[in-house]
């Protein structure tokens, strides 16, 4: 079957691989939409690893059930595409997120288990959720970006009446700003340095206002504007500047939730950290709960998840989508591919 496959750096190839094998226990699905994320994104730069079928946001139908005796062929699904043990402590408290097998064999982000930029993939079960009747196959291709904005925004422990500043104003970026709002807070900022991305948060209502990152007297204006820095920030580049200014940016006392993902290690203003004695903490994917309920949310229509979707593309049209949200140039945060199109 025809699969885009990661071919080196900012490179992908159309070829064949070999469908998945019915085992009685995977779920496998024929798959209608995949979104592009950030963290493919990191791959399709960096070339690796080569060989990769990506694509870990995917909604599809059941074409064999595996050993899930409620599901039918036919039936609409999503899933986590996350591997986790099951036994472990983090998973037995519900924290499947940092399991240490959790990425290990991971739906679009391992080797051994491709996503959803081919035709056909193979889930596992206990990770397949159905998908609502009122939910749209566009809509539930979102739900896995949203649960990682939910997620942040539940670490940042955002109070009602809090100032939040979001630092990146991709997808996750936006989701964590509609999450931050949805938590209570009064004041939400965005800092970009693409000023059509910046315009579109505010145009999408996910943002009250937005600022050019670009700007050297930036952390000057808002530590002014918020008398004296934000209760809460979350960052979602992962670069060296964009740590710097969230540490720069929040108040003494304040919360820094880390999104975004550098490949490589960075220089940060540890100094900060010490002297307003932050809060620093990581935020990786989501929990099975917040999953779900983005899910819920979706088809009670408290989100409009729509709304972020840019364009949907064939196979063919991969490589010009990465380009697109890549270029700095574009408005474009969240791309849906189709293998049917």
């Amino acid at each position: 079957m025809k699969a885009v496959i990661l071919d080196g750096i900012k490179k992908f190839k159309i070829d064949e691989i070999n469908e998945p094998v019915v085992d009685g226990e995977k779920v496998i699905i024929e798959v209608s939409k995949s979104g592009i994320c950030g963290s493919d994104i990191h791959y399709w730069v960096s070339g690796e690893p080569k060989g990769l079928v990506m694509g870990h946001e995917f909604v599809g139908k059941v074409i064999d059930s595996g050993n899930r005796l409620d599901l039918n062929v036919g039936n609409r699904v999503t899933a986590l595409p996350i591997s986790p043990c099951g036994k472990c402590e983090a998973c037995v408290n519900g924290n499947v997120q940092f399991c240490p097998e959790t990425w290990s064999h991971a739906v679009g982000l391992s080797l051994d288990n491709p996503g959803g930029l081919t035709k056909k993939i193979a889930v596992r079960s206990d990770m397949v959720i159905k998908i609502p009747d009122q939910v749209s196959d566009d809509e539930a291709a979102l739900v896995e970006p949203l649960a990682v904005g939910l997620h942040a925004a539940h670490l940042g422990r955002i109070a009602v009446g809090d100032d939040v500043l979001v630092i990146g104003g991709g997808i996750i970026g936006l989701a964590s700003a509609e999450f931050a709002k949805k938590e209570g807070a009064s004041y939400v900022a965005l800092t970009e340095t693409n000023p059509l991305r910046g315009k579109k948060a505010i145009d999408l209502k996910v943002v009250d206002e937005y600022y050019n990152a670009l700007d050297k007297d930036l952390p000057a204006k808002l530590i002014e504007k918020t008398k004296g820095g934000f209760d809460v920030v979350i960052e979602c580049v992962g670069n060296e500047a964009a740590i710097n200014s969230a540490f720069t940016m929040v108040k003494p006392g304040g919360i820094v939730v880390l999104v975004g993902v550098s490949t490589s290690a960075v220089a940060i203003y540890s100094t900060l950290a010490v002297m307003k004695e932050l809060v620093v903490q990581g935020s990786i994917a989501y929990t099975y709960n917040e999953f779900n309920a983005c899910l819920k949310l979706i088809a009670d229509k408290k989100i409009d998840a729509l709304k972020f979707i840019d364009d949907v593309v064939s196979f063919e049209d991969v490589q010009k989508a990465y380009e697109r949200l890549t270029s700095g140039s574009d408005s474009a945060v969240k791309i849906l591919v189709a293998p049917k199109k």
